[in-house]
């Protein structure tokens, strides 16, 4: 079998390390992108310099901007949407054609599970995931007819340097909220979504298509 390309984005930041070091590992050749990634010449441009890329991994991070919706910035709207809604498509609509054309691919978005439940006071996060989540829904159907599978890991909960670094797993308040809001009492390992993407970006996955999958510890089902 002939080596395989993925592209990941983001690299440095939320799952793309852990991403790339199980896909290193398995032989597969990766080829990465950098934060930020806002413009749809930054993402058409990095797609065309992969080349023939057999996986597209989506990893696009943001903190979450947190407040009520009456204090919601339109700066901090619109950075969201910015860095998570709109490279997705763009990434997505560039990788797309020569996908197509091969009648062959794997595309995997790491997302969230935040609007598959909601969160307060992280109304603009939640929109910008939920936005995210449909498009993945809709490109899943819409592509798999050509035999490219289009799938996203929505995750909470996991150890990333974005969302829930290594220092805070210490912190004796944060580990009581996860005790009381996360059935497994406990923050999930890099690993873990790492292990999911390999598998979907595998050979094996060919059944999946438009799945948003929630790896969250039971905090969502």
């Amino acid at each position: 079998m002939s080596e395989r390309t993925a592209l990941i984005t983001c690299v440095e930041r939320y799952m793309g390390t852990a991403i790339k070091n199980k896909f290193e590992s398995q032989g597969i050749r990766v080829v990465t992108g950098s934060y930020p990634m806002h413009s749809q010449t930054d993402c058409e441009e990095l797609v065309k310099s992969a080349g023939d890329v057999d996986i597209l991994v989506a990893n696009l991070a943001e903190p979450p901007m947190t407040g009520p919706v009456q204090k919601i910035e339109n700066a901090d709207w619109n950075i969201l949407f910015d860095s998570l809604v709109h490279p997705l498509m763009y990434l997505v609509r560039a990788v797309t054609p020569q996908m197509i054309e091969r009648q062959s691919g794997k595309i995997i978005a790491v997302t969230s599970a935040a609007p598959l439940k909601g969160i307060p006071n992280n109304a603009a996060y939640c929109a910008a995931r939920g936005a995210q989540n449909g498009f993945i829904k809709a490109v899943g159907l819409e592509l798999a007819r050509a035999n490219v599978h289009v799938n996203a890991i929505a995750q909470n909960y996991i150890n990333n340097n974005t969302y829930y670094p290594d220092d805070i797993l210490d912190n004796e308040k944060f580990l009581d909220h996860v005790k009381r809001n996360v059935p497994t009492n406990k923050v999930g390992a890099a690993d873990e979504t790492a292990e999911l993407a390999a598998y979907l970006a595998s050979e094996k996955c060919n059944h999946m298509v438009g799945q948003i999958i929630p790896l969250a510890g039971g905090w969502v089902t």
